[in-house]
């Protein structure tokens, strides 16, 4: 599905991370391989620390941090917050929306908006997408997107095939109406029947949590984890991504009459280095143009992924620069999407800490 949007336009990107760092070295010898083989694959992965919150911090915890670091900073008032959009695959509760948790807890406005969207690799662009359809009523002029998860509390720290890569974060995203007529393109595919790739089996309804579902099992592969936690198919993954997505981002060039040479940065999902490094070569991309630093310094935040990207790549430089940049967003659901837009001239882009 191809979409395009006119006079829209991102103003600011924040990124949240938790202090507490962990050292893939530090969490070697709790894996069930020799230590020599996971060091092997560290190397090959680019694995070397994550960011990963303590068994008390929420969701809701580090995207009400990250508003009220901005509030206080005199970068968003309250009032003019018209939308609340979360994307989140790890909400506080069932219910009610974690959005308006969020929005309760600040004391934001009740004449707007709260959404939650159950998403996650893709869901920066989901966001965006959303956010940019809300700005399209009368009554909506300002959007906060925020994307976070804390999916280290869903995975096993037994589990090399997922833990060492997992990471936590947040992030805060402003979208306004732009009062340029630069059009923004983006195309998005899914597809349900390859849900199991990406998979949390255990608590929901279909599978409710019980002392079995938390028991530890080896699947086969000298990994343990229980039905409680994350389980991904990597190479199921990996040829996804390498199958479907060069071919959606050259519809998008197509789509948006832009040349891949005019692309200032190729601002991706970060799923490790090695998948990424696989991608540009395949799309015979630059590394430079294509960075893919976030798992090795961060972990992957599924998709937080994105605004780290920017704000870890790019920074401060995009208060003062605009730059024509090519987003992309692929995994669980499954579910991936790309988007051609000029971001520049934030009023702020930037990480902090929880």
């Amino acid at each position: 599905m191809n979409l395009t949007f006119q006079n829209k336009k991102i103003t600011g990107i924040l990124t949240v991370l938790p202090k507490n760092e962990v050292k893939f070295d530090d969490e070697a010898s709790n894996y069930n391989f020799p230590i020599e083989k996971s060091l092997r694959l560290k190397k090959i992965m680019g694995y070397n620390k994550h960011r990963i919150v303590d068994e008390e911090t929420c969701v809701s915890d580090l995207c009400a941090f990250g508003l009220e670091h901005l509030i206080e900073s005199n970068l968003l008032k309250k009032d003019e917050i018209d939308a609340l959009i979360l994307v989140t695959q790890t909400p506080d509760h069932f219910i009610p929306p974690t959005s308006n948790i969020i929005q309760g807890r600040l004391g934001l406005k009740q004449d707007m908006i709260c959404m939650d969207i159950n998403q996650g690799c893709a869901g920066y662009l989901l966001g965006l997408i959303q956010a940019f359809m809300l700005l399209d009523q009368d009554s909506i002029k300002k959007v906060v997107l925020l994307n976070a998860d804390v999916l280290s509390r869903k995975t096993s720290s037994k589990d090399r095939n997922s833990y060492p890569l997992v990471g936590d974060a947040a992030s805060v995203t402003i979208v306004e109406r732009g009062v340029q007529n630069v059009p923004i393109y983006c195309n998005i595919k899914m597809d349900g029947s390859k849900a199991n790739s990406l998979i949390i089996p255990a608590g929901g309804l279909r599978m409710p949590s019980t002392p079995e579902t938390s028991e530890l099992e080896d699947p086969g592969d000298s990994n343990l984890r229980s039905k409680n936690d994350l389980i991904m198919d990597g190479t199921s993954v990996f040829n996804f991504v390498q199958t479907e997505v060069p071919p959606m981002v050259s519809d998008l060039f197509e789509m948006s009459k832009v040349n891949k040479d005019d692309v200032d940065y190729f601002m991706f999902h970060q799923p490790n280095r090695f998948m990424l490094e696989k991608l540009a070569d395949s799309m015979e991309i630059s590394y430079e143009k294509m960075p893919n630093n976030v798992v090795t310094n961060f972990g992957n935040s599924s998709s937080v992924t994105i605004p780290t990207t920017i704000t870890f790549n790019l920074g401060e430089q995009l208060q003062y620069r605009s730059y024509k940049i090519c987003l992309a967003g692929f995994g669980a659901g499954l579910t991936w999407s790309s988007m051609m837009i000029e971001l520049g001239n934030l009023d702020f882009c930037y990480i902090i800490e929880y």
